[in-house]
C-alpha cells in the first residue's frame, strides 16, 4: 500500500512506497532506543518530501513504543532537529 510507513522487521527498516518506489530508513534497537542508521530515498522521489513523510512515520512508530530515537544518519539528525525532537 502506498503512502503508509511500514516496519519491515525482517530487513530492519521502515519503508514508504510512493509512485512505485520505496524509500527506507534502516535501524537497529538497543533496549528502548531506536537508532536510525541510514535514510534512503530513490532519485525519482527526491525533492518531493518523501523522506520527511518517512521520518514522520518512524517517529510515530517510536512514539507508540515509547522509544527514544538516536539518529546516526545525518539526514535523520537534521530532520529531527528541525522538528525539535
Amino acid at each position: 500500500m502506498d503512502n503508509v510507513v511500514v516496519d519491515n522487521t525482517n530487513q530492519g527498516r521502515f519503508e514508504l512506497v510512493e509512485q512505485g518506489e520505496t524509500a527506507w530508513a534502516s535501524y537497529h534497537v538497543e533496549g528502548n532506543t531506536l537508532f536510525i542508521d541510514y535514510v534512503f530515498s530513490p532519485p525519482a522521489l527526491r525533492g518531493q518530501g518523501t523522506a520527511g513523510r518517512l521520518m514522520s512515520g518512524v517517529v510515530a512508530a517510536a512514539d507508540v513504543k515509547a522509544q527514544q530515537i538516536v539518529p546516526i544518519c545525518g539526514y535523520a539528525a537534521t530532520w529531527l532537529r528541525r522538528q525539535q525532537r
